[in-house]
């Protein structure tokens, strides 16, 4: 039997969750989002993911800016949804909001609770050098992500996958969990479990200051760094170009052998000294630019061995 649902939900990841319940031919009567933003060189107002897929299904679109008054939880509330799912929506939602559908409100998170609970666990995952990942289905509480755990499937993380690759792997295993999860919920047969105690790790949000390439970190850390942000916002390092220092991204590395001062550049293939081993850089952004292979880079960043990278 099909659901009334309202989705809640804005980024690319949370897109492929909405295709796959209203594919199933459950009723979603609303779709919550981020309100558009301007973006691009004309700072045009533009739509999240989610909102320009509602669009196309054309479900009612709604974009409050917050939970916190009573007008919005009313008007949540008169959706008369049997569940809300939700998906990387990007609001917090009040008890109120949260007992409103008669069935609660299930949330899609990507990672294995209660590890890496919070805004960044993909990333997280990937910069903590995890050997896998996963997502689940709980229910929501008013906690961070604590609330009791109805399904899961986990992955492994590939040694040199990127945040970016593992994005797309999890979105579109996470579509199908859930709308296995919703199928359940229809049948009266979806169950809960509550997280452990113990091994609660917190995913925080990436602050601009952490994307900066230490070189004085171990090689193996410096990767998964690299990797963790990729693409975005992406790890960074400067070198003194012919107008100053320009700041370089790095989107993919590899582990080499190699031993010099922090941020020396052994070869002429861009392989860069650490504090512990070796890493050659493989595909590297400079600002304004598209991404490049280290071959390319080098074509015009005027960089030998023995230069220094900070």
């Amino acid at each position: 039997m099909p659901l009334r649902l309202v989705f809640m939900g804005t980024p690319d990841f949370a897109a492929p969750v909405l295709s796959e319940l209203v594919g199933q031919g459950h009723d979603v009567a609303a779709v919550y989002t981020r309100a558009p933003k301007p973006a691009g060189r004309g700072m045009e107002l533009r739509k999240s993911p989610v909102h320009a897929l509602a669009d196309r299904f054309a479900i009612p679109v709604l974009t409050p800016k917050s939970f916190r008054d009573p007008e919005t939880i009313a008007a949540f509330a008169a959706h008369d949804a049997d569940a809300a799912i939700v998906v990387a929506y990007g609001l917090i939602l009040p008890k109120a909001a949260l007992d409103a559908p008669e069935l609660g409100c299930l949330n899609l998170h990507a990672s294995l609770l209660p590890r890496w609970r919070g805004a960044a666990p993909i990333q997280r995952a990937i910069m903590a050098g995890d050997a896998e990942t996963g997502v689940m289905v709980m229910r929501m509480e008013e906690g961070l992500d604590t609330g009791p755990v109805a399904m899961a499937e986990r992955v492994a993380i590939g040694p040199d996958e990127t945040a970016g690759e593992l994005h797309d792997r999890l979105s579109t295993l996470g579509a199908d969990l859930m709308g296995r999860a919703a199928a359940a919920l229809a049948r009266g047969g979806l169950t809960f479990r509550p997280q452990s105690e113990d091994g609660v790790v917190y995913a925080a949000k990436i602050e601009k200051a952490e994307s900066r390439i230490d070189w004085g970190r171990p090689a193996r850390s410096l990767h998964d760094h690299i990797r963790g942000l990729s693409p975005f916002p992406g790890a960074w390092f400067e070198f003194e170009g012919p107008r100053g220092p320009e700041r370089v991204k790095v989107l993919r590395s590899a582990l080499a052998d190699g031993a010099g001062a922090v941020g020396e550049l052994l070869d002429d293939r861009l392989t860069v000294a650490c504090g512990e081993g070796a890493l050659r850089l493989v595909t590297l952004q400079r600002a304004g630019k598209g991404p490049v292979d280290a071959a390319a880079f080098l074509n015009g960043a005027r960089l030998a061995r023995g230069d220094r990278l900070s």
